[in-house]
């Protein structure tokens, strides 16, 4: 048990730091689009996470409820961002 904890740990640093030096390679340009993209990730941590809070266990419901909650409002977030940009490429 103590081993997988100390394997998962690593995988989530490890992914935390490639995660942000991509981002920050990102151009501004790209960004709001690829931001956009990413939506469709989110809403299938969405169904993975009320996957997670209909368990029995109590744990899982709570990190469940959490995680859809987090990836709803990364999911609203990044469809108001891509909105904005949206407008400003409309003509007057």
């Amino acid at each position: 048990m103590g081993t997988e904890i100390f394997a998962l740990l690593y995988i989530f640093v490890l992914a935390s730091f490639v995660g942000f030096e991509l981002i920050t390679k990102v151009p501004p340009t790209l960004h709001t689009p690829l931001m956009s993209g990413s939506n469709a990730i989110s809403g299938i941590t969405i169904v993975g996470a009320l996957i997670a809070a209909g368990h029995n266990d109590t744990m899982a419901q709570i990190l469940g409820m959490v995680a859809v909650i987090f990836a709803t409002i990364n999911v609203v977030g990044g469809y108001l961002v891509t909105d904005r940009m949206l407008k400003m490429f409309k003509k007057k």
